[in-house]
């Protein structure tokens, strides 16, 4: 289990970094700092202080050290952070200096286990803050925040307060039931039960899953063979991901990358040409593989060339598509001249009844454009009104408020028999289960098991 009575310290900044940070908590944080640290820092200081890191055979190193009382500090004891310029060799010498003196290295997460040991968050913020480390795009952060600031433990905490009220009166009525004592009636209790039981039920059918939001937004790129899919998705990695050829059926496998966009990042792939009529069976095996991806991404971009006079396959192929999303591209316009573009692009949205984006791989016409649209659809209109109305749970979380749902549906079941008893042994279980979210009655291995999953010096 954590220790609480030592003094840790680990790297907190990226390895890749110029900037190295020193992260060091515990009851002789001072202590150890001014055994390296100049001018001699007091138990009674905070702030910054720059001064100069003297280590033996090594030159003074020029440092800034952000110095936190436990008042206020991240961990709830005094707390300090070595800021300096150096390099691997360097860092690793004075972490091996700091080690030697008496401090021990953080395992992952203890930084931020002490601050939940300690009392300065609960257990579902202090996951909250591995989700926002590790957050790949906008959805994760967005739920990640949502945890950290507390909103599920606020509407837990109701729910568990109200398990305990009626609780109390049922045994209360147990106590006393030799009494002419009514402290809660059969109907009341039902009511009350049932409506903690919906609320909760509400809770997860409505909250944000980060689970859900940890697989990147994926956005297939369709069309007939060389429509310039394989282009498109190089243009848009920036980079030589898959084959371009003038020879049609080049690709015959889903190849994939991911790309930055301004709010989020997103998986793009570009999958075999689609047919009108495989007439092979490699044809058709890679064309299921396209069509199941397609069904399952968030977005399909479908590519016509725009310079191909007959549309009788695209059109057959679109009708193979059922997008989630969809956005219509004319590619290689960069055959065409103005007037001829024009004309084709008002001659695509006939015959497909959509509007088609124009686009050149090969001069990046477009491109900017298609992704601010891609960027556009995958957070959708209206996502962040939704989203502020909701609460973020993990699966840890849903699997604590599905166990008290059924702990509940099983004391209304037993209060309707008459077995106020064991209706109490599951109003019990209802509640630790949802107090668990926050903190209350933690198996050790749980607590290492979440915190295992930060990275060292967090």
């Amino acid at each position: 289990m954590y220790e609480l009575n030592d003094t840790i310290a680990a790297i907190s900044s990226p390895a890749s970094d110029r900037l190295v940070i020193i992260r060091i908590s515990g009851p002789d944080t001072i202590e150890h700092l001014n055994k390296f640290f100049s001018p001699e820092l007091s138990q009674n200081q905070h702030g910054i202080f720059n001064g100069k890191i003297t280590i033996p055979q090594v030159p003074h190193i020029d440092a800034a050290v952000y110095l936190f009382a436990a008042r206020r500090s991240y961990t709830a004891e005094n707390l300090a952070e070595i800021h300096f310029y150096g390099n691997p060799a360097l860092t690793e010498e004075i972490m091996r200096k700091f080690l030697s003196s008496g401090v021990r290295l953080a395992r992952p997460g203890e930084f931020t286990a002490r601050a939940y040991l300690n009392g300065r968050m609960d257990l579902s913020q202090a996951e909250a803050v591995n989700k926002i480390i590790t957050g790949g795009n906008r959805f994760q952060l967005n739920a990640a925040q949502k945890l950290l600031a507390g909103r599920l433990t606020r509407t837990v905490s109701q729910a568990s307060q109200q398990i305990l009220d009626c609780l109390t009166l049922i045994e209360a009525a147990m106590d006393f039931s030799q009494e002419d004592i009514e402290f809660i009636t059969k109907d009341q209790a039902q009511k009350t039960l049932n409506q903690i039981k919906n609320n909760l039920e509400e809770l997860i059918s409505t909250a944000i899953s980060y689970e859900n939001t940890i697989d990147l937004p994926a956005v297939g790129i369709a069309g007939s063979p060389s429509a310039g899919k394989s282009s498109l998705l190089n243009a848009l990695l920036g980079q030589q991901r898959s084959i371009v050829s003038s020879q049609p059926k080049t690709t015959r496998d889903v190849l994939s990358g991911i790309i930055e966009l301004e709010h989020c990042r997103c998986i793009v792939f570009d999958c075999a040409g689609l047919l009108a009529a495989p007439k092979t069976q490699i044809d058709s095996l890679a064309q299921q593989a396209a069509l199941n991806a397609l069904q399952n991404a968030e977005l399909t971009i479908f590519c016509v060339d725009a310079s191909k006079q007959d549309l009788t396959e695209d059109l057959a192929i679109r009708n193979l598509i059922i997008p989630k999303n969809f956005i219509a591209l004319a590619a290689k316009c960069d055959l065409l001249d103005e007037t001829r573009l024009n004309r084709r692009l008002a001659e695509l949205k006939e015959k497909f009844g959509s509007d088609f984006l124009p686009s050149s791989s090969k001069n990046s016409l477009g491109l900017d454009t298609l992704r601010k649209t891609v960027d556009s659809v995958i957070i959708g209109e209206g996502c962040d009104e939704y989203q502020t109305a909701c609460v973020a749970v993990n699966a840890r979380h849903k699997h604590s408020v599905t166990q008290a749902v059924e702990n509940l549906r099983n004391a209304v079941t037993h209060i309707k028999s008459g077995s106020d008893e064991i209706a109490a042994m599951m109003l019990r279980a209802a509640h630790q289960a949802i107090s668990s979210i926050a903190h209350e009655h933690l198996d050790e291995k749980i607590l290492d098991k979440i915190f295992g999953e930060f990275c060292i010096g967090k």
